[in-house]
């Protein structure tokens, strides 16, 4: 999959292209619905399948408020959409500038003469452009004047409930990792660099590796103890672990703090990058009456996770 930063190069596609448009935060099962089809119609017309999206939130330029909670960074998300069967994906720079294109000016200035769109496959609930004033059909109308066919996309449904990145950003921050899960397609990870911490794990019996540096703007589930996955730098195998995310109130502490303990491993890990992917929630995090109590409830919290693996502690 080739990767266009349209801010940093004269281009101009020449081969038609197939697109659809949007964040795409998480590349969620919804968004594959919508890309599925996308390369379909481009194998169809003999044209490049293209996903467009933005190097940042636009919610980031047009309330500069706004603290991001993101499913995906760009890294992420473009090894997501290279296993779509996509050709492209073209990353716009979002600023005020193009936050001020109305729908066509964007469609003219942007799809057509830069990118040769030449048909664009619109999400169900997409609307784009300055205030995201106009509606579908204007969509449609100024693809005419402009040589591009314009589709709408039909929503995607899991069960009873539409998938969307919000949807499942609740999920995450309420600790939901596998309703999350299930939206996403697959497990929902975080990256970050192994650091010093305070050794209270090592004390206990449970040593930790302690994540720091993770993305910034990278939505953190909700605090508890979670049954993970670990994938270290040093092989490509999957390591069963627990994880505790919050503040550690039997120890006293008063800062987020993500730890990970993985099972049946020994080596040091500092300043090294890993990467944890959330398979269940098994409970919220608590203040205990002492360390032998906090101790007894993390042997139990290993047991259940070796049981969801068959396995026994």
């Amino acid at each position: 999959m080739k990767t266009i930063y349209l801010d940093k190069e004269e281009y101009k596609e020449q081969v038609p292209m197939v697109a659809t448009i949007g964040f795409f935060d998480g590349v969620h099962r919804g968004h594959l619905f919508l890309i599925e089809q996308v390369v379909a119609l481009a194998r169809q017309k003999g044209m490049r399948p293209a996903v467009i999206t933005f190097d940042r939130h636009p919610r980031q330029v047009l309330h500069p408020d706004y603290q991001p909670r993101l499913l995906s960074t760009l890294d992420e998300k473009r090894g997501l959409l290279s296993r779509t069967g996509v050709d492209v994906m073209v990353v716009l720079p979002f600023d005020t500038r193009m936050a001020s294109f109305s729908a066509r000016d964007f469609m003219s200035k942007v799809l057509a003469e830069r990118l040769n769109v030449r048909l664009l496959l619109i999400g169900y609930d997409n609307r784009f452009g300055h205030n995201r004033a106009e509606s579908f059909a204007d969509y449609v109308e100024f693809g005419k004047e402009l040589g591009m066919e314009v589709m709408q996309s039909a929503a995607y449904r899991v069960g009873e409930s539409y998938i969307s990145s919000s949807v499942v950003r609740e999920y995450i921050g309420e600790g939901d990792v596998e309703a999350a899960c299930e939206g996403l397609g697959y497990r929902y990870t975080l990256e970050g660099i192994v650091v010093a911490g305070y050794r209270n794990g090592h004390r206990l019996g449970f040593p930790t590796a302690n994540l720091s540096a993770v993305p910034e703007g990278k939505l953190i589930p909700g605090n508890g103890v979670y049954a993970v996955e670990v994938k270290l730098p040093c092989d490509n195998r999957l390591r069963m672990g627990m994880m505790n995310i919050g503040i550690r109130p039997t120890l006293g502490g008063n800062e987020l703090s993500l730890e990970v303990h993985i099972f049946d491993y020994t080596g040091d890990l500092y300043g090294q990058k890993v990467s944890v992917s959330f398979v269940k929630r098994i409970r919220g995090e608590r203040k205990f009456a002492s360390l032998d109590a906090l101790k007894a409830q993390l042997e139990a919290d290993k047991a259940e996770i070796l049981s969801l693996n068959g396995l026994k502690a």
